[in-house]
């Protein structure tokens, strides 16, 4: 079935990113030792400066979703896809082969970094791409659970990620893993990527793309009213651009490209869509990347924890983050986005600093903590789950690639890419082990205001 194919070619390219994502994060310790420790370096100086370059990616993102989105948008989904997981795949393996600090010296950290733009620039591209083709294939209703594919693939990628950095970690000697082990993960990235190709080459473009294209073509996907502009109650027309309440900004569904406005209001509320999309998910990026892939580094700077324990502690975390998401999707396509994601969003809030003391307290038994990471991992999943499709559904098919991917890149830039950085300096300067919590919590109960004026839609 060309949906089941859909499921399959818009998610392992998610896998693919977030697995690379992933192990640059749970290696942060090795690669700051290897990258970025010059001679008389401090170890926690060197980790802050491996999480600006991996900042650095998150804030080309914004740009690849940009670029990517507009060809997405006006090309087609399948090509741009195509094109995005090779640049992924290519960036990612290349960090495996990659001369150290004491091979080419400072040219060695810049050279990773550049990698890092090249993941960042293709990243962008994925994430609104991926959403897309796998909304835009849903059945009837069922749209929720067809977006949470992405998701549940990115939590399969951060869970191979860690998986396999801590078997290498385990298999390896520390001498061995800092030597020439930590390249195994990066180079794994390679096979992932031709599967990733393989399946995208096959694909079709999505029906829903080819009607948009058809209509724009033969002149009937102009804008609704006049004036583009919705009712007051926030629903928009099925084409136009609904009201600055943040229900529906840019149009219904299967709305025409509300940017072409003559009054100019069309792009204004792409911009507010925008902005309003990264708002509702900015405690799934925080949360996410806190609790996913920070905390295997913070384990180990901050809690003085072995890195194999470290490793080994995000397993549970990354096991309910995947649990959770699917079965969040489909709940959402019968009571709502809204009410599953505001759900996540007040745990995380309420949840984030008892969770992380369990964690810090060295008379909590292993058991306990697998627990209290399994159930950080599961409610950031109630919130990953029904995101894709809240993003989509902000956006008509014509604008739908650049909307949603500029909104999550957005958030992912600043809540995400930035998590391990600030969390990392603020424990430094400060000497407060809750700052991950606290982080976490602030960008979830934002988020939760962001969701009150979200109209519960079910289906799709």
């Amino acid at each position: 079935m060309p949906s089941v194919r859909a499921v399959a070619a818009g998610s392992v390219g998610n896998l693919v990113e977030w697995y690379e994502f992933g192990v640059y994060g749970y290696l942060a310790t090795v690669l700051a030792d290897r990258f970025f420790t010059p001679t008389g370096g401090g170890t926690t100086e060197a980790l802050v400066r491996t999480y600006a370059s991996f900042a650095l990616a998150f804030f080309f993102r914004p740009l690849g979703a940009a670029l990517f989105g507009r060809l997405g948008d006006r090309v087609g989904r399948r090509p741009v896809l195509i094109g995005v997981i090779a640049l992924m795949t290519a960036a990612t393996a290349l960090i495996g082969v990659l001369p150290t600090y004491a091979t080419a010296g400072a040219l060695a950290p810049w050279l990773l970094t550049f990698l890092r733009v090249v993941q960042g620039l293709s990243a962008g591209g994925e994430f609104g791409g991926a959403v897309a083709l796998l909304t835009e294939y849903a059945p009837p209703g069922r749209r929720g659970l067809y977006g949470a594919w992405q998701s549940f693939t990115v939590a399969l990628g951060l869970l191979g990620g860690a998986g396999v950095a801590a078997g290498t970690a385990t298999v390896l000697s520390g001498d061995q893993l800092t030597s020439w082990g930590w390249r195994l993960p990066f180079l794994l990235a390679l096979p992932l990527g031709l599967v990733a190709l393989w399946l995208r080459v096959g694909l079709a473009e999505t029906p829903e793309f080819r009607k948009a294209s058809t209509d724009t073509a033969d002149g009937t996907g102009g804008v609704g009213s006049a004036s583009g502009v919705g009712s007051a109650s926030g629903v928009g027309s099925a084409s136009g651009v609904g009201s600055a309440s943040g229900a529906d900004v840019v149009g219904g569904r299967d709305g025409a490209d509300g940017a072409r406005e003559a009054a100019g209001v069309g792009a204004r509320a792409m911009a507010s869509a925008v902005l309003l999309g990264a708002g509702r998910v900015m405690g799934w990026a925080a949360a996410g990347y806190t609790f996913l892939v920070v905390l295997p580094s913070y384990l180990q700077t901050s809690l003085h924890t072995d890195m194999r324990h470290a490793l080994l502690a995000t397993v549970p975390a990354n096991l309910g983050f995947a649990a959770a998401i699917l079965p969040a999707g489909l709940l959402s396509d019968r009571v709502g986005r809204r009410p599953v994601m505001l759900a996540g969003a007040v745990l995380v809030a309420a949840l984030a600093v008892p969770l992380l003391n369990l964690l810090q307290d060295g008379g909590t038994s292993a058991t306990t903590k697998g627990v209290a990471t399994f159930a950080a991992g599961a409610v950031v999943g109630l919130m990953a789950g029904p995101g894709p499709a809240l993003l989509a559904e902000m956006f008509p098919a014509r604008v739908r690639w650049t909307g949603l991917g500029l909104a999550y890149s957005l958030s992912n830039a600043v809540f995400s890419g930035c998590a391990g950085l600030i969390i990392t300096e603020a424990v430094r300067r400060t000497g407060n082990l809750d700052v991950p919590a606290y982080y976490a919590a602030a960008a979830c109960a934002v988020s939760a205001l962001a969701l009150l004026g979200t109209p519960s839609r079910k289906g799709g």
